[in-house]
């Protein structure tokens, strides 16, 4: 039953705000939304008449998701909402990121259905082939890395303006679909993964990104490298006494001498979940349509990320108290949103709620690479690293510990090419060119002793101009680094197998089946890798070694080695570690079962397909890499068919260490668990080889 306004108002303060609502002429919006008051030129013509014709009934949808929320830290202490969701609702008991385990490649699968292999986002830092901001779209924006961080607004509407149809994942996203047929849409939190859930409408015009229809709110809100708010927005956050711009995420890093965050990101994702609640949810239940929001929660992602409990110690790590905090945060939000829904039965009886996370988390070591405390012998730990800004003064990186940027002063000695930052232009009145790094040589006008932050051109001139002229490109991930090679050489890719399968970091090996098949390593056609997606597919992705402190309760004690200028006891993800992949999913809602655990393997990518199919929703698709729909657990579906558990097997020379995968297979998808680089007789009977 569709809700009335006069049923979703909770007294005084909603009444206020519809008052100040309908002053501004929300009743205008009825045909495009309340994010804005016109349908943009820009949007499907089929979009305006979709909406004229949205059903009546339809269900609403909450997509809550806890960035980096392992599924272990779920507990009765730190977080009661969360909890609550799993026991009254489904448990997703056998939940999986996508990989590599990083928020905006799982974004990409939240927001589309579709695995990595076809929305194209590999990592959060990618490899584009071209330098971000070349064509000055942005105002003010000059050219600028070649290996840009997309957790950026301004970087997204740049990528998309570099792809025909201005979308850089070529898939329909949920958002879009409700959108179009006439729902009420926002994403609201988290800076980068909230725009990828309706990227279309994060486009530049007029150097700037305006309000379209979905309604934004992020770090970067009010400010001029932030997404527009429309006016019915901007009216609904006064008439709550809101501000239009959130506080500022105020959680320090530190570095190896320093300490990072001792507290969780409480103020910012107060604002949020208050301008949710308070704002806009009251809002789209007056308009009397319905509505689809997708909460991204920062905690405890960054608590975790940044945690200063631990520094250069992996005990506690991140699971001190500042990690904790960071999970209880997170449930705290969750929380405020139920009580919403809870003081408003009948809104409540037509909304689904979904909570996930896009990704798990481990410790980060610089130095151990295993639970014995053997040191790491890489070549690039025989180097003291000193501040560009100061190389008199004390070392950035520990003496014998793993820089910033160690793969790719790895493979540049190994290959014996000259290496260059991408992210560090020079200007010396000669033409645009990039940095060189050499660890042998301190800092100086013009060069680096390490990449600034852990990306690598390797080979070439160094050239500034274009896409460059490197061989070789390294994007620096964090637990996993996409490596990219524009040519395709396959002697190339030979020798960085060869010499990856011998460092004592790497814990898998995977390579762009188009070059050819190579002992050690595995296809990234096992991994959801290889599809139609747009954007540069690497040649090699290299996930790095995982282990556990504690055999008794592995993934709460998992560590891992990190290409990243945080420091060793902070936090990380990215490998292909279970600690990584298993996230934390739950659902609860008329259309879900009550009081279910399901025992089939799930995953981010298969949220859409389900979601699209509650709402009753053709979701368009040009990918073959779709989730697909968890009909076992919709209200009166079937239970689950058995799923099997499979091993991939590298090939590789005798007493050689090759890639072995482990992973689930049902309903013709497969979902990922672990892989390791190890000796293949320690592989379990059932194994298949490659």
């Amino acid at each position: 039953m569709r809700t009335s306004p006069a049923a979703a108002a909770p007294a005084r303060r909603t009444a206020h705000l519809l008052a100040a609502a309908a002053l501004i002429g929300l009743g205008a919006c009825a045909g495009a939304g309340l994010g804005a008051c016109s349908t943009p030129a820009s949007a499907p013509a089929a979009a305006t008449a979709a909406t004229a014709a949205t059903p009546p009934g339809s269900r609403n949808l909450i997509i809550f998701v806890a960035d980096g929320l392992r599924r272990g830290s779920v507990n009765a202490t730190d977080t009661p909402a969360l909890l609550r969701v799993r026991r009254e609702g489904v448990d997703f008991a056998n939940s999986h990121a996508v990989f590599p385990s990083f928020t905006t490649p799982n974004a990409s699968a939240i927001a589309t259905g579709h695995q990595l292999g076809d929305t194209g986002d590999f990592g959060n830092t990618l490899f584009l082939g071209f330098p971000i901001f070349d064509d000055a779209a942005i105002a003010g924006s000059k050219p600028a890395s070649l290996t840009p961080f997309i957790e950026n607004d301004l970087v997204l509407a740049d990528t998309d303006a570099h792809i025909d149809g201005g979308n850089y994942l070529d898939e329909t996203s949920l958002l879009a679909l409700a959108r179009q047929h006439g729902y009420n849409t926002a994403a609201i939190g988290k800076l980068g993964p909230v725009a990828i859930q309706d990227v279309t409408q994060v486009a530049a015009s007029g150097g700037s990104i305006p309000a379209r229809e979905t309604v934004f709110l992020d770090d970067a809100t009010g400010t001029p490298a932030g997404i527009g708010l429309a006016a019915p927005i901007r009216a609904a956050l006064a008439a709550a006494g809101l501000p239009l711009a959130p506080p500022p995420r105020m959680q320090p890093a530190g570095d190896v001498d320093h300490p990072g965050t001792l507290v969780a990101n409480g103020a910012q994702q107060q604002y949020f979940v208050d301008a949710l609640t308070r704002a806009i949810l009251p809002a789209f239940a007056a308009s009397g349509r319905p509505f689809a929001v997708v909460y991204w929660s920062r905690d405890p992602d960054g608590s975790q990320h940044n945690e200063g409990d631990s520094l250069n110690r992996l005990v506690p790590g991140i699971n001190g108290p500042t990690g904790r905090a960071g999970v209880a945060d997170a449930d705290a939000n969750l929380g405020q949103i139920l009580a919403y829904l809870d003081a408003h039965p009948a809104l409540a009886a037509n909304t689904d709620l979904i909570v996930t996370s896009d990704h798990g988390f481990a410790t980060i070591s610089k130095h151990e690479i295993d639970a014995q405390g053997h040191g790491s012998r890489a070549y690039a730990t025989g180097f003291t690293y000193r501040n560009a800004a100061n190389d008199a003064g004390h070392p950035e990186v520990r003496p014998g510990w793993l820089p910033p940027g160690f793969l790719a002063i790895d493979l540049a000695h190994a290959l014996d090419l000259p290496l260059y930052d991408p992210d560090t232009r020079v200007s010396d009145g000669g033409p645009a060119r990039f940095a060189a790094v050499d660890p042998t040589r301190p800092n100086a006008p013009g060069s680096r002793q390490r990449p600034a932050l852990g990306n690598g051109l390797i080979g070439g001139s160094g050239t500034a101009a274009g896409a460059g002229d490197a061989e070789v490109i390294v994007a620096a991930n964090g637990g996993s680094d996409l490596v990219y090679v524009p040519d395709h050489d396959a002697a190339l890719v030979q020798a960085m197998v060869a010499f990856l399968g011998r460092q004592d970091y790497v814990g898998a090996l995977f390579v762009d089946p188009s070059i050819g098949r190579f002992d050690g390593a595995l296809s990234l056609e096992d991994i959801n890798l290889v599809g139609a997606a747009r954007t540069p597919r690497p040649a090699l992705v290299v996930a790095f070694k995982t282990f556990a402190l504690d055999m008794a309760d592995p993934l709460q004690s998992a560590v891992q080695i990190a290409d990243t200028g945080l420091q060793e006891g902070q936090g990380m993800h990215g490998s292909l570690g279970r600690d990584n992949t298993f996230n934390n999913m739950a659902a609860m809602g008329p259309d879900f079962k009550r009081g279910y655990a399901d025992p089939a393997p799930v995953g981010n990518a298969d949220l859409t397909c389900t979601l699209a199919q509650v709402l009753g929703l053709p979701l368009p698709t040009k990918g073959m890499l779709q989730g697909r729909v968890l009909d076992e657990a919709l209200a009166g579906g079937p239970a689950p068919g058995p799923a099997r558990s499979r091993r991939l097997v590298a090939n590789g020379a005798s007493g050689a260490r090759v890639t072995i995968l482990e992973f689930q297979s049902f309903d013709g998808r497969i979902y990922l668990d672990r892989a390791r680089f190890d000796d293949p007789s320690s592989a379990l009977p059932g194994q298949s080889r490659r």
